[in-house]
């Protein structure tokens, strides 16, 4: 770590705390002459769950260059840093995530997102999902028996919603990505990509545990109306974002060295698509009803 430090910032007096939080990377708060950045190192084998540095660069960016994310100020691919300034913010509480002036502005930040130039990479959560299942079974992982009935209904989902416009995407909108310096900012864009806004908006819903009201809200201050149809997508895409998220909790536990329990991380959130797969499949007949 001193010797990064020594290399990013050559003859600079730096103190240097690590944060934590993450179950990928290792980041850390580095002040150097009375600045403060954040130094991302790229965890082992993170190019196995479909991660490329060079595309989380331009997406943090572009998030900068949009007034949503933090400032990128040096970038070593080879070595898979990523040193951002330092977001002197607050966490945003899931509570507080429902309440109607911060749906808003998290909206907002959506949005403007969603509408900005496409970015490099592409996210498709059903070939994200096929991926790391062969690369768990390439690496000796056992694939859960749920996978097949899931895998099952994620393509009657895929059926149902068709064909869908690519927009750019952070994919990864966990509640510890969010943060409030008097304008919401969205950190670690390693997942980004062109991909769905319904994923977006999906994996935003089930990360901070919206009820289908909280999603007519969302909806509401991000469209400026609650459509029947874009609500039945948001409720079928969490299903697809719980699945992404099971299936990486697979993946990780057969390549990562990091003292986390990514099995039990993968069975919780098979049981969340179980347990949501009865409405999902409603919402699926709903919503090809609607198409006839």
């Amino acid at each position: 770590m001193s010797a990064a430090v020594s290399r990013l910032w050559p003859g600079g007096s730096a103190t240097i705390q690590e944060l934590g939080g993450g179950i990928t990377n290792r980041n850390f708060k580095v002040v150097v002459d009375g600045s403060a950045y954040v130094l991302r190192m790229g965890g082992a084998k993170t190019s196995l769950l479909g991660i490329d540095r060079a595309v989380e660069h331009a997406a943090g960016v572009r998030a900068f260059e949009l007034g949503v994310g933090p400032e990128v100020v040096a970038f070593v691919p080879e070595e898979g840093w990523l040193v951002c300034r330092f977001i002197d913010g607050r966490e945003i509480s899931l509570t507080e995530m429902r309440e109607p002036s911060t749906l808003a502005r998290v909206a907002s930040a959506l949005r403007t997102l969603h509408d900005s130039p496409p970015i490099p990479g592409r996210f498709d959560a059903w070939a994200v999902v096929d991926g790391y299942r062969a690369v768990a079974e390439a690496h000796g992982v056992e694939i859960p028996a749920e996978f097949a009935p899931m895998r099952a209904l994620a393509d009657s989902i895929r059926s149902a919603r068709g064909q869908q416009p690519v927009v750019p995407c952070h994919n990864d909108l966990l509640n510890a990505n969010f943060l409030d310096d008097g304008s919401v900012r969205i950190v670690d864009w390693e997942y980004a990509g062109m991909g769905d806004r319904f994923f977006d908006l999906a994996n935003f819903s089930v990360n901070h545990e919206f009820s289908v009201e909280n999603d007519r809200a969302m909806l509401r201050v991000y469209f400026g109306e609650a459509r029947e149809a874009d609500l039945a997508s948001v409720r079928m895409m969490r299903f697809m974002s719980d699945f992404r998220e099971a299936m990486w909790g697979v993946l990780q536990s057969g390549i990562s060295d990091l003292d986390f329990d990514f099995s039990g991380y993968a069975v919780q959130h098979f049981a969340r698509l179980e347990a949501a797969a009865p409405d999902v499949k409603k919402s699926v007949r709903d919503e090809t009803d609607r198409q006839d």
